[in-house]
């Protein structure tokens, strides 16, 4: 071998060390980009991703984070705009010092003055934000009224940051600093704090997302930003990622078999393999105009769309087999928007806007004359037959706010379910009978006729009988999130869309 060979290939073997190095330390910091002990003379921390479990462990040591410095272990990753991060945090044991702390930050510098603020929760559930506001100056604080948060979310837009905090299962309470100058591009991650130097404690992320929200820019319907396919435990309020695109997908159905969940996107049905994590176009023939309108029927053989045809109106009404091929028109005239299917198959309930009036109509599943179940001023929409076909859950803003409402498979007896500060929309029911899952949007946000894109949003459920909805998730989605029937066949799990722009630089699609 000549010297200039061997040169080469010690160059090469030296440059696939460093490739393969950097490829496993990105590997063990799942979506950060590097970690490390902030401070002078810290006992050295740790952090690690679990990829099965799709959660974060760390531990950490350092006197504070407070004064004019910090100590403490930090996991970040390095972002340009505006974010929204959001983690379910727990600690490791009983701990040392009742002030020890989990959180999310957001650092100018890596450097132990560096101007900062961070949404945290102590081991003694004091929770609060807590800011920097120039190198090396005091440490100041916004108490939240709720203590032992263990649900924390950190909002930056432009020099204002939001703390949202929660116990899980109930909503978020709020704090707020404005006139926060950080910077454009600063270190945002998890941290870990043992407010004793010689100690070192531990903790668990769970759920951790990173999310570029929308812009102000954003044309709604017209530009979309991307979106990730979530199975949520409906018991625990586990997430798990699996498939995530830069297009705007919408509206997962779950399959008789549990083995697939049917989507739409940018027009075209998909067919999602559970099992190989892959899409597969669904043949619907010349319907390719498809909205997140969508449905299965009971036995799991025809799928349900609902297309926009612009000479008949909007968006009309067809059937598919499960598998693909030719549709059938259904409805005559639009819009029309289908969301059940009466557990005989005999029956479609729908959404029909006929002389400017939303309102709940059936329509034969073969085709045949509509009629008319609801007649109330306002908007009723999201109509859901329950597994016995005895009653019709759908929401309803006739009094003012979008609730929950229930009626008669005929109509008749219609009552409201919920009475919540929220906008609910579009009531499933479980396999089972006995739950119900929603989507719920802030008043703040929207008002009580839309349901759009990129909002804050819970999902939540209850029993069908009634009762105060349970948060089971926090989501940045909206429109496309939960639109159509989404449990699994068990009824232990729930399919939604999160969505997110590309961190850095919001990732915006056209659309079509």
């Amino acid at each position: 071998m000549t010297r200039l060979k061997f040169i080469v290939i010690a160059l090469y073997l030296f440059l696939l060390t460093l490739s393969t190095a950097a490829h496993a330390q990105k590997s063990e910091l799942g979506m950060f980009d590097g970690h490390g002990d902030i401070g002078k003379d810290v006992k050295p921390g740790s952090a690690v991703y679990n990829a099965k479990t799709q959660e974060y462990e760390m531990s950490g040591s350092g006197y504070n984070i407070w004064l004019d410095h910090d100590e403490f272990h930090f996991m970040w990753k390095k972002i340009k705009g505006d974010f929204i991060v959001y983690a379910r945090a727990r600690f490791i044991g009983k701990g040392v010092d009742p002030h020890r702390k989990v959180g999310w930050m957001a650092r100018t510098n890596l450097e132990g003055t560096s101007p900062h603020v961070n949404a945290v929760v102590h081991g003694d559930g004091l929770t609060s934000l807590q800011f920097r506001k120039t190198s090396a100056a005091q440490t100041e604080e916004i108490k939240s009224k709720l203590t032992h948060a263990d649900v924390i979310q950190l909002e930056r837009k432009g020099n204002t940051y939001t703390m949202r905090v929660a116990k899980f299962g109930e909503p978020f309470v709020t704090a707020e600093v404005t006139d926060l100058a950080l910077g454009d591009e600063i270190y945002v991650g998890l941290f870990l704090g043992s407010h004793n130097k010689d100690v070192v404690e531990k903790g668990i992320y769970s759920d951790v997302r990173i999310t570029a929200p929308a812009p102000a820019s954003l044309v709604p319907y017209r530009q979309y930003l991307g979106s990730s396919i979530e199975i949520l435990d409906v018991k625990t309020g586990k997430r798990e990622i699996i498939y995530t695109s830069p297009k705007s997908l919408q509206a997962p159905n779950w399959t008789n078999d549990g083995k697939s969940l049917i989507y739409n996107s940018e027009g075209s049905m998909y067919r999602f393999d559970l099992a190989k994590r892959q899409p597969e176009l669904v043949n619907t023939g010349t319907v390719k105009n498809n909205n997140n309108d969508h449905v299965l029927s009971f036995d799991g053989k025809i799928l349900g769309l609902s297309s926009g045809v612009k000479e008949l109106g909007g968006s009309i009404i067809w059937t598919v087999p499960v598998g693909g091929g030719t549709p059938k028109q259904i409805t005559p005239k639009g819009p029309s928007y289908l969301h059940g299917w009466s557990p005989d198959g005999k029956t479609l309930v729908f959404t029909g806007a006929r002389d400017n009036e939303y309102d709940i109509y059936t329509v034969p599943a073969k085709g045949g004359p509509e009629v008319r179940l609801t007649t109330a001023k306002g908007l009723d929409d999201g109509p859901e037959y329950t597994p016995d076909g005895k009653h019709i859950y759908f929401n309803s803003n006739r009094t003012g706010t979008m609730q929950i409402w229930k009626m008669k498979a005929d109509g008749s007896e219609q009552e409201a379910v919920t009475n919540s500060d929220f906008h609910d929309w579009f009531p499933h029911i479980s396999p089972d009978g006995k739950s119900i899952i929603l989507i719920s949007f802030l008043k703040d946000e929207v008002s009580a006729d839309d349901h759009p894109f990129y909002k804050h949003v819970y999902l939540r459920t209850m029993p069908i009988t009634g009762g105060t909805p349970k948060v089971i998730a926090y989501v940045y989605g909206g429109q496309g999130t939960i639109n159509t029937p989404s449990w699994s066949p068990d009824g232990k799990k729930v399919a939604f869309i999160s969505n997110s722009g590309e961190i850095g630089g919001a990732n915006i699609q056209p659309g079509k």
